[in-house]
């Protein structure tokens, strides 16, 4: 075990150059591989209920030995995680909203107020008596069996007007938000500070070295999230409604990454001017080509942002890919491969490639 901790410190210490202030263009990469090939098997996902948190404990438990196992045998950068995975109804449940729950995908919040007045009628709830205090067992737990060095996976995390667009019935908050915007900014405020007491007690409890709740990097402080509900606003109402709360987030916790499944091209100017952003994951949105909307947005945001785009990946072997995103952007990437012997020669020809362009024998763009 003593070799994977040094693996992992090794891999945590290039995460945090990566995502540093002067970071350079370059990659960072996880190899995958059929969990059959550990000659185990993970029981089968558990229903995201309260109800059922030992269960979710013990199926986190055998998810983490199995990726402690994947990365003593293969030379990537993923590091081994304690997943503390919810659906997104968490911190709108706990301001009232009822949760469905059903028994083939996760819960979701139904909406609890539909006008100005009743979001004003709402309260911040006490963290210590609310829904979301269990989700403190289930992380205490986890982390005891894991020990101090163990690096969690926090809960779903939404942008606060992402959590207000759970609360406040969509068809009226839009409206709300050109008729009535200060009663949606007190909603999105009193998330925000419940969203803040909930992280200053996790980072309190588990260390602010974390994996983002999506997809899977490594943060050295900062706060993830995803903002989704930007891609049915103008880029004049992300300034007025979302950005004062990601600056404000960015600021108290020491940075910021983000995810967005949305089709948000318009958006990508507004996104790169948040101070503190360290990596951004772009979604191919069914509205668009990957081979284009993917390439389009690693161009546009440059070595400044890191990203970890899903949908889309260069043509031809691994080895090669490299050298086909943007000069002076910074990727993450994931490949799967179909076996242990295959992810291992796939990480070690990446880990080539990186130091070559390290060496100085390559440019990035020649990888």
């Amino acid at each position: 075990m003593s070799g994977l901790t040094e693996k992992v410190g090794d891999r945590l210490a290039a995460w945090r150059a990566f995502l540093g202030d002067d970071a350079t263009p370059g990659f960072m990469f996880h190899v995958d591989f059929p969990t059959a090939e550990l000659a185990c098997a993970l029981p089968a996902p558990v229903p995201l209920w309260p109800e059922r948190a030992a269960e979710r404990i013990e199926r986190s438990w055998a998810a983490y030995e199995a990726m402690c196992r994947k990365a003593a045998m293969v030379g990537d950068d993923r590091v081994p995680y304690l997943s503390n995975v919810t659906g997104t109804e968490i911190f709108a449940e706990a301001f009232g909203c009822r949760v469905h729950r059903p028994d083939d995908t996760n819960p979701f919040a139904l909406p609890l107020v539909n006008t100005a007045a009743g979001a004003d009628a709402l309260s911040v709830p006490e963290l210590s008596t609310s829904s979301l205090a269990y989700l403190f067992d289930i992380a205490d737990e986890l982390y005891r069996r894991g020990g101090p060095d163990a690096v969690m996976k926090p809960v779903d995390i939404q942008s606060p007007m992402d959590i207000v667009a759970l609360i406040w019935d969509k068809s009226d908050l839009f409206i709300a938000m050109i008729e009535a915007p200060e009663a949606v900014k007190n909603l999105a405020g009193k998330v925000g500070r419940l969203l803040t007491a909930f992280f200053d007690e996790w980072f309190s409890r588990y260390g602010t070295v974390f994996v983002a709740h999506y997809p899977d990097y490594v943060m050295h402080g900062g706060l993830t999230l995803s903002v989704d509900e930007v891609g049915a606003v103008s880029g004049e109402m992300f300034r007025e409604f979302f950005r004062p709360e990601l600056v404000e987030l960015g600021q108290h916790f020491g940075g910021l990454a983000i995810h967005c499944c949305a089709d948000a091209r318009h958006q990508w100017e507004n996104f790169r001017d948040l101070p503190g952003l360290r990596l951004i994951n772009h979604n191919v949105p069914p509205t668009r080509r990957a081979g284009e909307y993917i390439p389009d947005a690693l161009a546009s945001y440059g070595c400044g942002v890191a990203q970890m785009p899903i949908g889309w990946r260069p043509n031809g072997p691994p080895q090669t890919w490299p050298g086909q995103y943007p000069p002076g952007s910074r990727v993450v990437f994931e490949f799967q491969a179909g076996s242990t012997d295959d992810a291992i020669a796939v990480a070690e020809g990446l880990q080539a490639v990186r130091n070559e362009v390290r060496q100085g024998c390559l440019k990035p763009e020649e990888a």
